[in-house]
């Protein structure tokens, strides 16, 4: 009786390793393969700062997060933790604009994989886009189990060549590439934050199927392991790409990596273009779970039909159409991958200083308190900056 599934109701399938490849999955997808070009065309070598200004803003947001969810663990998070210190209006307000930012993401990430799609001499990109996100769609209407399995196998196939490449490109590190490290006005790698930001969105995926995990415990730890990875993978990968081609090629090429690793391998932008799209596949799947369960989290909180409602095999089936269809409706009114990460990064930011802000609120340890009011101020600032002229 007790391996029976019930309708209706979430299955426990989910451990560390599952919960890891979700949050990595998220996070290392289109932005490490297309924003360090963006970033360097902005500011050059010193948009290495602003990486490293995100990564302890993310790190802080995502410490708050763990500390947070660990302590009231629920599918779709955000609302159960931010209902708990601000008002029904905020907190909802806040989930939506999660959810805007994820429906945001996933046609970002689909534009992503359409940049490294045209290497292959593709005509109709948009096609190939719109029939991904209907694959992965409909991988996770069939539930978590073979959802977390394949977000185990692209996961682990991107980000181990990721770090091997970094190491391969070190030996090709010229000093002369760093110099000038600032742009004329000493603050591009300000104007390059906020597209550097969405690189690190996408690790609080971890956290959101909380009721498929089978320990709860699991959860915090593998917060933690995602964001070192992520940041390891982001530091690492970035000096090498400056440090080896320099900020100018980076920021002429749609795809940055590819360019760089022709300095390795010869005919090997398209090895590194399939390592991409695998990449990116990895994230899009990972942000259709995320998006669909924290929609079906608010959904059942306000009983919304339809949206509510979990299938046999434990799968939130209609809130998973509804965020793929959306997604796919975005990219008809916009195919460029900067426009749409900007929207998903500012329309996130927000939620993300409200969960740090929560944390501050619900513990009174000191060291809580400092981490969760330095991401708080982190965040809020680099929101703030862009509208700053």
């Amino acid at each position: 009786m007790r391996n029976m599934k019930v309708k209706g109701s979430y299955n426990k399938s989910l451990g560390v390793f599952e919960l890891v490849s979700l949050g990595v999955g998220g996070t290392i997808g289109s932005g490490i393969f297309v924003v360090p070009g963006i970033a360097a065309g902005i500011a050059g070598p010193s948009s290495l700062i602003a990486w490293l200004i995100a990564a302890v803003s993310a790190t802080c947001v995502m410490l708050s997060l763990a500390w947070a969810s660990s302590r009231y663990p629920s599918t779709g998070a955000f609302y159960s933790i931010l209902s708990r210190v601000f008002g029904k209006k905020t907190s909802v307000t806040l989930v939506i604009l999660y959810l805007i930012s994820s429906i945001f993401g996933i046609a970002t990430i689909a534009a992503g994989i359409g940049q490294y799609v045209s290497f292959f001499g593709v005509s109709n990109i948009l096609l190939v886009e719109i029939l991904l996100l209907i694959l992965f769609c409909l991988l996770n209407i069939r539930g978590v189990r073979p959802s977390g399995l394949a977000e185990n196998f692209l996961t682990t196939l991107k980000t181990i060549p990721l770090i091997i490449l970094a190491v391969l490109l070190l030996p090709y590190i010229k000093t002369s590439n760093f110099v000038p490290f600032f742009t004329p006005d000493n603050t591009g790698f300000l104007k390059a934050i906020i597209i550097i930001y969405w690189s690190y969105t996408g690790f609080e995926i971890s956290a959101i199927p909380a009721e498929e995990t089978k320990r709860q415990s699991d959860v915090f730890k593998s917060l933690i392991i995602v964001m070192f990875i992520v940041v390891f993978v982001y530091l690492l990968l970035n000096v090498s790409l400056i440090g080896s081609v320099g900020s100018t090629i980076l920021a002429n090429s749609p795809a940055p990596i590819a360019a760089a690793s022709g300095l390795i391998f010869k005919q090997s932008e398209k090895i590194v273009a399939i390592i991409g799209i695998i990449a990116m596949m990895s994230a899009l799947n990972a942000y259709i779970l995320g998006a669909s369960r924290v929609a079906q989290n608010i959904s059942s909180q306000f009983n919304i039909p339809l949206l509510k409602e979990l299938s046999n095999t434990g799968t939130p089936a209609v809130a998973v159409l509804v965020c793929t269809a959306l997604g796919i409706v975005l990219l008809f009114f916009s195919n460029h991958f900067g426009i749409l990460a900007s929207i998903s990064v500012v329309t996130i930011l927000l939620p993300y200083i409200f969960i740090c802000l929560s944390a501050y609120k619900l513990f009174s340890d000191r060291k809580i308190r400092l981490v969760a009011a330095i991401g708080a101020l982190t965040t809020f600032a680099i929101l703030i900056s862009q509208y700053v002229k």
